[in-house]
């Protein structure tokens, strides 16, 4: 009798060890999810976040990462960029609540001091982090991007802010997808992902980063920080060199990479060189 009912509980312990070995954890976290950027994870190694810039997607930095291997990238795609529907970016402020959702997004998957990449909006969004979350994030590398956005788009803010109003203003006609193809080209001409791009989405970004002045935040970002910029052409360089340093003289230590005969869109324009740089800052 003792014999069979210590049979029965040794089955029935296995039976319990096996279901909660196949159940899923109750402190596991759940499957990130977001209605204001999705993520695609590629390769293994340490973990860097790769951040594309205004209106374009995930898809730039495919190049970067197929020259580059040995790491496990995590691609962003902000919803309303790059033929992607706005979903919660639909209304409503669009930088900030991405940076936050990039803080969730690496608390929920566990991610370790995460290297991370940004172009353009995208370089906004790294500093950010590194600033109001320097234990939460690695190096970071910003990509053609100075700390007031204003200055790529217009004089000052406030003509920054009304171009970035007259996008948001177009409506989906013949007439108005041309003039917001006309206006995106003089950032990436080689893009077509820009022309795919929710003009209302990408006017209240614009509006946003035209106000955002990060000058002051420098000197929170502990996290090692290289600034990759343009210069149209070598002789054109010297003056590329002393308006990045001069907007960044309150950074720690930064580094600087300048890539001659490039526009903005630099890992259209030198992929070669820019994925050197990526290479070199892993690196490091």
């Amino acid at each position: 009798m003792l014999a069979r009912d210590m049979g029965v509980n040794r089955r029935h312990f296995i039976f319990c060890a096996a279901a909660l070995a196949l159940a899923p954890s109750a402190a596991a976290a759940a499957p990130f999810s977001s209605t204001r950027m999705t993520v695609e994870v590629r390769g293994s190694g340490r973990d860097v976040i790769l951040i594309p810039g205004l209106s374009a997607g995930r898809a730039i930095w495919g190049s970067t990462v197929r020259a580059v291997p040995g790491y496990r990238y995590h691609l962003v795609q902000v919803a309303g960029f790059a033929g992607e529907p706005a979903r919660g970016n639909g209304r409503g402020p669009i930088v900030a609540p991405l940076a936050a959702e990039l803080v969730r997004y690496i608390e929920a998957n566990g991610l370790r001091r995460p290297a991370i990449i940004g172009h353009s909006m995208g370089g906004t969004l790294a500093m950010m982090l590194a600033a109001d979350h320097p234990r939460l994030v690695g190096p970071i590398m910003v990509v053609d991007m100075v700390p007031a956005p204003a200055a790529l788009f217009g004089q000052n803010p406030d003509d920054a802010s009304a171009l970035a109003r007259s996008i948001a203003g177009l409506t989906q006609t013949e007439g108005g997808r041309r003039l917001f193809s006309s206006l995106v080209n003089v950032f990436a001409p080689q893009s077509s992902t820009f022309r795919t791009a929710d003009p209302a989405v990408v006017g209240r970004a614009m509006n946003e980063l035209a106000a955002i002045d990060l000058t002051g935040r420098l000197p929170a970002i502990r996290a090692p920080l290289t600034v990759v910029y343009a210069a149209q052409s070598a002789r054109l360089g010297p003056a590329a060199d002393r308006r990045y340093r001069r907007v960044y003289a309150g950074a720690r230590s930064a580094r600087f990479v300048r890539i001659d005969n490039s526009g903005h869109m630099i890992m259209v324009d030198q992929p070669e060189r820019l994925q050197e740089a990526v290479r070199d800052f892993l690196d490091r």
